[in-house]
């Protein structure tokens, strides 16, 4: 298997499994385990600062220490455990344990593959959108088969579902792999060079990361309540995972096609794009609270996250050393990924109790101030 291959059906696998938490637990908790919004939220925003602290703390401590590889094998074999403890009937706090634990741990195989991806298109100039691309068609297939089980049976094969990705994604693991992500790092000086001090050095990494921690943040209402926005507005399970997937189709395209259209265009240039775009995704959901122009907006996913990914990636290959390529993943997954959307899930839920729509408007005091930050800064730092 050729290291292109390799890098897609890595992000295949584990997108699969993305597919099915990141749109469906907090609704599989309040449906199927009998929570309210404001206990799920609870719940998911601990686990997400959980995930925070491990992929700053953690997978940067694990990769000083192991290859990419060996990083994503374990922590995938360790999740799996962890999902097969959520079968039993549980109490609450037994519920908040198992899902802070699994938190802290099933992420941390992102910046794994993220990572391994960053130094085979350094060392091996492979084109990241376009694996990229498999990641966005594993989450398609998992809304598609998500929706498809829970319309027939009910929301208990959503953690079924779950169980089986992770098994699948243990399995791909355990295979051969590319010999450049095998390479358990070295401790040299080099190597030293890659703490946090170091990084903000780096010239624009300060503002890049927090346009990407804005933007990425932005999506929490989307990400918790999306799924129980259209459920609350009448619509069949089965088509819920439809209309989910239209942000992925969409972002599939994007990816299939980002290394051709923006591969020259500036990074400043990307995250206004997706600032603007994410502003009037939010605004049109809060003002048009209806099936359709939920459909509508989707079709804004390539940009309010796709380019706002595509940026940050194209700026830690372009502008970081090899060295410095995990912190900065570790930082991107720990902030971006998941602390800024941790910390937005708790005011969104009580948003949402209030009025739906205003969980997705409160979005846009992250995407209007990343529009005022890259204009105010683009010229000067000239990234």
């Amino acid at each position: 298997m050729n290291n292109q291959r390799w890098l897609s059906i890595s992000f295949l696998t584990f997108f699969f499994t993305w597919g099915v938490f990141l749109p469906y637990w907090t609704g599989w908790l309040t449906i199927e385990k009998g929570l309210s919004v404001k206990a799920a939220s609870i719940i998911m925003g601990a686990g997400m600062i959980a995930r925070s602290f491990s992929t700053f703390l953690v997978f940067p401590y694990l990769t000083a220490r192991m290859s990419y590889v060996r990083v994503a094998q374990w922590t995938t074999l360790l999740s799996l455990l962890l999902a097969i403890i959520y079968i039993p009937d549980s109490p609450y706090i037994v519920l908040f344990i198992i899902t802070v634990l699994f938190s802290a741990v099933y992420p941390i195989i992102l910046p794994a593959v993220e990572s391994g991806a960053s130094v085979l298109m350094q060392k091996e100039r492979i084109h990241y959108g376009k694996s990229r691309s498999f990641g966005s068609i594993g989450y398609t297939i998992a809304l598609l088969l998500v929706g498809a089980a829970t319309a027939v049976w009910n929301e208990q094969a959503i953690l079924y579902m779950m169980i089986i990705g992770l098994a699948l994604a243990a399995l791909f693991f355990s295979r051969p792999a590319p010999a450049v992500l095998l390479v358990k790092p070295e401790r040299t000086k080099a190597m030293a060079k890659t703490g946090v001090k170091d990084l903000f050095a780096t010239k624009g990494f300060p503002v890049v990361i927090l346009l990407a921690i804005l933007l990425q943040g932005a999506h929490a209402s989307y990400y918790n309540y999306g799924f129980i926005f259209l459920d609350d507005l009448n619509v069949n399970g089965f088509y819920i995972g439809i209309i989910l997937n239209i942000a992925v189709l969409f972002e599939i395209l994007f990816f299939t096609q980002a290394d051709r259209l923006l591969s020259k265009m500036r990074i400043s240039t990307m995250f206004l794009i997706a600032a603007i775009g994410s502003t009037v995704r939010w605004v049109l959901v809060f003002l048009f609270p209806i099936a359709s122009v939920f459909i509508g907006t989707q079709l804004l996913h390539a940009a309010s996250f796709g380019i706002a990914h595509y940026a940050f990636i194209q700026y830690i290959s372009k502008q970081l050393p090899h060295s410095q390529i995990a912190a900065a993943q570790g930082f991107y997954a720990a902030f971006a990924m998941s602390l800024s959307t941790a910390i937005l899930t708790f005011p969104a839920g009580f948003l949402y109790e209030i009025s739906p729509g205003a969980a997705f408007l409160g979005m846009t005091v992250c995407s209007v101030p990343a529009i005022i930050i890259v204009m105010a800064t683009r010229k000067r730092l000239n990234y």
